[in-house]
């Protein structure tokens, strides 16, 4: 037979003819290349909208977190304001300073930044200079509640420096202490503490040393005085060999403004009622104001607006009727309209009167949560 030399010279492999409309192989290597790249673009789409998202809830996280930093201090105060003459109603110089020892521990326990001590008599007393003179005298009763209250707030181990011995203190170890946070333990740790500038020679360009209850002393950042009391911060990670420690001079307010720490209160007089608005240590003044009395309106249907700063004005034995009509910078004869919020603290009371020690107690009770709830803080635990 004749062998055909043309078909033995074609290729082992058997050409597929290509039908019309049919792509070609080279053609079907590029779509497949191509649906590769358009998936390995989805799954980097995917990836890429992971990553946007876990950053998302990062900084959503950090942004809860800073604020949550930023919520730490305490911007606001509460004031409360009552007159002297609460005393006159004790009938011993015993009783006298325990009630005054119960209204520091009240305060204390609502963490009240201020307290003013108005006189009802009209009498110009704004220090706590003088004696007490006995029972009923005229104008003594604010002098003594007020130096009680600034005993009773002082840290223990200040004490000495500051109060020496007095006639009006005559009882005041016997009362409860108020053991607020600036009343610290000699080995407690903390970020704050109060202290009082001692005379000790200081090298050249160092700071002053500071008495802060401790076992060691504290060397503050600057030269002050010798007797001034000091709100110290004290400096983190410091050598337990050393013999001093280091601390920084720092604003009273700034444990509760920076820190969100209750640091006591603030002891004022005033000579009158109206005295309480217009001696007011803040700029802006008190921005909400609320008068207590039997005659006020139903505090339960009360709802306080947001606020800098707090003033709760009690009345005395006759309550704030009495005080307005002795106050002669005052041409109102109605104590409501001194206030933002005239409130009946205790409505219904099964008793004809209530002692401003007892008035004092249910009406921070009451208003607490209220303030929480003007200030947006959660009352939640």
């Amino acid at each position: 037979p004749v062998v055909n030399m043309a078909t033995m010279e074609q290729p082992r492999e058997k050409r597929r003819k290509e039908q019309p409309g049919e792509m070609s192989r080279s053609d079907r290597k590029k779509l497949k290349e191509a649906r590769k790249q358009d998936v390995k673009r989805l799954k980097e789409l995917e990836f890429l909208k992971k990553l946007e998202k876990q950053r998302a809830v990062e900084e959503k996280a950090q942004k809860d977190l800073e604020g949550k930093e930023e919520q730490k201090g305490r911007l606001y105060t509460v004031s409360v304001a009552l007159p002297g003459s609460v005393l006159d109603n004790a009938q011993s110089p015993e009783l006298r300073t325990y009630l005054a020892g119960q209204i520091a521990r009240a305060c204390t326990v609502f963490s009240v930044d201020e307290i003013v001590v108005f006189d009802e008599q009209g009498e110009d007393v704004k220090s706590v200079n003088g004696e007490f003179r006995g029972i009923g005298k005229k104008g003594q009763a604010s002098v003594q509640l007020a130096r009680i209250l600034q005993y009773l707030e002082c840290p223990q181990y200040l004490r000495k420096s500051f109060f020496p011995k007095h006639q009006d203190l005559q009882f005041a170890g016997l009362l409860n202490p108020l053991d607020s946070p600036h009343h610290m333990r000699v080995n407690e740790v903390s970020e704050y503490r109060e202290g009082v500038v001692v005379k000790r020679p200081s090298k050249p360009n160092k700071g002053s040393f500071v008495d802060c209850g401790m076992r060691k002393g504290v060397q503050i950042d600057r030269n002050l005085q010798a007797g001034l009391r000091v709100t110290v911060q004290m400096q983190k990670n410091e050598n337990s060999e050393s013999k001093v420690l280091k601390g920084t001079v720092v604003a009273p307010h700034a444990p509760r403004t920076e820190s969100g720490l209750y640091w006591g209160y603030t002891m004022r007089l005033a000579s009158c009622l109206s005295a309480v608005f217009t001696e007011c240590p803040f700029s802006d003044g008190y921005d909400l104001s609320i008068g207590t009395s039997e005659r006020g309106s139903n505090v339960d249907s009360v709802t306080l607006p947001p606020f800098k700063h707090l003033l709760v004005v009690f009345g005395g034995l006759q309550g704030l009727e009495a005080s307005v009509d002795i106050d002669q910078s005052l041409t109102v004869t109605d104590p409501s309209t001194l206030f933002h919020h005239y409130l009946n603290t205790c409505p219904g009371q099964g008793s004809r009167t209530i002692r401003t020690e007892e008035a004092l107690l249910i009406t921070l009770s009451i208003l607490r949560p209220k303030i929480d709830t003007a200030v947006g803080r959660s009352t939640s635990p």
